[in-house]
C-alpha cells in the first residue's frame, strides 16, 4: 500500500562514520571463534625487545593513537592487567614494557562502520539556554560494526521553532564507561530464573538466605555455602550456571561527567548481550512525585538467544542495566508508557512474535500476562506487527507508532490511537502506512525497511526519526491534528 501522504521527510540524514572508534581488548589468536590464544607467545617476544626498541614502539603508538582515544595509556594499562593475569613475573615489567604489552592486547573497533539506524528520541534532561519554540533532545541510535556487533550510541540536537531540526556534530572520541556489578533484587532474580527453567530447589537453596537486595559478594557467599549440596546434581550445576548468567546481566555503567553525551557508547557488558545491544526504545518517565528519569528497553543478543533488557538513567552519565522477567517480557520490542496508570507500570509487548499487546507490572521489572491490542489486518502488515517506540500522550489518547511487515519483507511504519484512560481500547488506526521506504530509501544492509524506535512530540509537530534499510537514519514530521483527524476517518 502507498503512504498516507501525512509525513513530510526532512533533508537531514545521519550516516555511519567509520572514524568513530573505541579501543577494546584484543587477545591474539582469539579473534576467531575456534582460535586459541597466542597471548603468552606474544608477551614472551615483547620481553626479548631491548629498552630502546620498546621506547621507540611506544612513542610511535602514542603519536598515532593517543589523539583518537580518551586517556589511551589508562586503556593500555587495563588491557595489560588482563594479559598479565596469572603471570606474576609479567606484572614486574618496566612501565614502557607494560604499556607495549597492553598495546598488543588492544584493537580499534569502528562501532558504526557497517550501519547506523533504528533511533529513538526523547526530551533532553537539560532545557536551559534555548530560544522560544525550541526543544533540546537526546536520541539513541543502534550502531553496528565489524562482525555485526551492535552497541548503543547517543546524539543530541534541537527541535524547533516550527519544523527546525539541528543535530549536534558528535565528537569522534568515544568512551565506553566503567562497568561494575549491580545490586540484585531477589524477586526479579527468581522470576528471571523461572523464565530460564532453572531447578527450583537449587534456586530456593541459594537465594533463600539472601535479603531482598543483595550484591555479587553476598551471592557468591551463598553459592559457596551450598557448594557441597550442589556439586553432584546435574540440574543443580545447570542452575548455578543460570544464576551466574542472571547476575552477569545486571550491572552499572558510569561515564566521565565531563564527557558529552554524544561521546558515550553503551558497549555490551554481559554474556547475554555479547553479540549486541539492539533497538533501544527510550522513554522519559515521570514518576508519581513528578520527578523524571529515562528508561530504555532493548534486546540483548548472545549469538543464539535474545532477552529483553532495561536500563535506567537520570542524566545519561550513570546507567543501571538489568534483565526483565515474566510471561510478557519475551521476544523483542518492549516499550514502556511514560508514566504509571492506576498505580501500575504499562508497556507494549510483542511477546507472541506477531501482535501488538499491552502488559502491566508492579515494579517495571516483572511483566505479567499481555492483552492483544492489534493484529495484522492490512496488506502491509500481514506477516507481523510490533511497536515503533513508547506511546505518546496527545491529551486525546495514546499515540502509538507501529511497524508492519508485508510482501517482499517490506517494513512500514503505521499509527494507532489508544484510549487515554483505558489504553487496552484501540480508538483509531491509520489504514495506510505513515511511512514506507521510497525509491531512495529501499537499498541498504536490509533492503525495503523503514523502522523507528521512538518519536518525539513538540507542540503539534510529531518528529519521527527512522532507520533507512538498516543503513542510515532519516527524519520525517507529521502535523498531529491532521494525523488524528485522518485516523478517526479511517476508524
Amino acid at each position: 500500500m502507498s503512504e498516507s501522504g501525512l509525513a513530510v521527510r526532512l533533508d537531514v540524514k545521519l550516516r555511519p562514520d567509520p572514524r568513530r572508534v573505541i579501543a577494546r581488548l584484543f587477545v591474539p589468536g582469539e579473534e576467531l571463534p575456534e582460535g586459541a590464544s597466542r597471548g603468552r607467545s606474544v608477551i614472551d617476544r615483547i620481553q626479548e625487545l631491548d629498552d630502546a626498541t620498546v621506547s621507540a614502539c611506544m612513542a610511535g603508538i602514542l603519536a598515532g593513537f593517543a589523539g583518537r582515544h580518551r586517556d589511551l595509556e589508562a586503556i593500555l594499562h587495563k588491557h595489560f592487567q588482563v594479559a598479565a593475569h596469572g603471570r606474576p613475573e609479567i606484572a614486574r615489567l618496566p612501565e614502557a614494557h607494560q604499556l607495549l604489552v597492553g598495546a598488543y592486547f588492544t584493537m580499534e573497533y569502528a562501532v558504526e562502520s557497517a550501519a547506523l539506524f533504528n533511533p529513538s528520541m526523547v526530551a533532553h534532561p537539560d532545557q536551559t539556554g534555548l530560544a522560544p519554540g525550541q526543544l533540546r533532545f537526546v536520541m539513541s541510535v543502534r550502531a553496528v560494526g565489524e562482525g555485526h556487533l551492535s552497541s548503543v550510541e547517543f546524539r543530541t540536537g534541537i527541535l524547533g521553532p516550527g519544523s527546525g531540526l539541528v543535530i549536534d556534530e558528535p565528537d569522534r572520541t568515544l568512551v565506553t564507561g566503567v562497568h561494575t556489578p549491580g545490586v540484585y533484587h531477589r524477586e526479579l532474580f527468581q522470576a528471571r530464573l523461572a523464565d530460564l527453567g532453572a531447578d527450583r530447589a537449587t534456586v530456593e537453596l541459594v537465594l533463600g538466605s539472601l535479603p531482598d537486595r543483595f550484591d555479587l559478594a553476598r551471592l557468591r557467599g551463598a553459592l559457596s555455602a551450598q557448594r557441597a549440596y550442589l556439586r553432584d546434581r546435574q540440574s543443580a550445576l545447570r542452575a548455578i550456571e543460570q544464576i551466574n548468567q542472571v547476575a552477569d546481566a545486571n550491572y552499572t555503567v558510569t561515564f566521565p561527567p565531563d564527557s558529552p553525551i554524544g561521546q558515550r557508547v553503551l558497549w555490551p557488558g554481559s554474556s547475554v548481550e555479547s553479540h549486541g545491544m539492539e533497538d533501544v526504545r527510550l522513554v522519559r518517565f515521570v514518576g508519581d512525585d513528578g520527578e523524571s528519569s529515562y528508561y530504555g528497553t532493548y534486546t540483548a543478543y548472545d549469538g543464539d538467544r535474545i532477552a529483553p533488557q532495561l536500563f535506567t538513567t537520570t542524566d545519561f552519565a550513570a546507567f543501571e542495566v538489568g534483565q526483565l522477567a515474566g510471561p510478557a517480557a519475551r521476544n523483542k520490542g518492549m516499550a514502556m508508557f511514560p508514566r504509571r496508570l492506576a498505580g501500575r507500570y504499562l508497556a507494549l509487548s510483542r511477546w507472541d512474535r506477531e501482535n501488538v499487546s499491552l502488559c502491566m507490572s508492579d515494579d517495571a521489572q516483572v511483566w505479567h500476562h499481555a492483552e492483544t491490542l492489534q493484529t495484522p489486518r492490512e496488506p502491509w502488515q500481514l506477516v507481523q506487527l510490533g511497536n515503533c517506540g513508547s506511546p505518546i500522550d496527545t491529551g486525546d489518547g495514546w499515540l502509538v507508532l507501529t511497524h508492519g511487515v508485508g510482501p517482499m519483507r517490506t517494513y512500514s511504519i503505521g499509527v494507532m490511537l489508544l484510549d487515554h484512560d483505558n489504553p487496552a481500547q484501540v480508538r483509531a488506526a491509520l489504514r495506510a502506512p505513515l511511512l514506507a521506504a521510497d525509491n531512495e530509501e529501499r537499498d541498504g544492509y536490509v533492503p525495503n525497511v523503514v523502522y523507528s524506535c521512538g518519536a518525539l512530540l513538540h507542540g503539534d509537530t510529531l518528529t519521527v526519526p527512522y532507520g533507512i534499510s538498516d543503513a542510515a537514519i532519516g527524519f520525517a514530521q507529521v502535523d498531529l491534528p491532521t494525523l488524528l483527524h485522518r485516523m478517526r476517518q479511517d476508524g
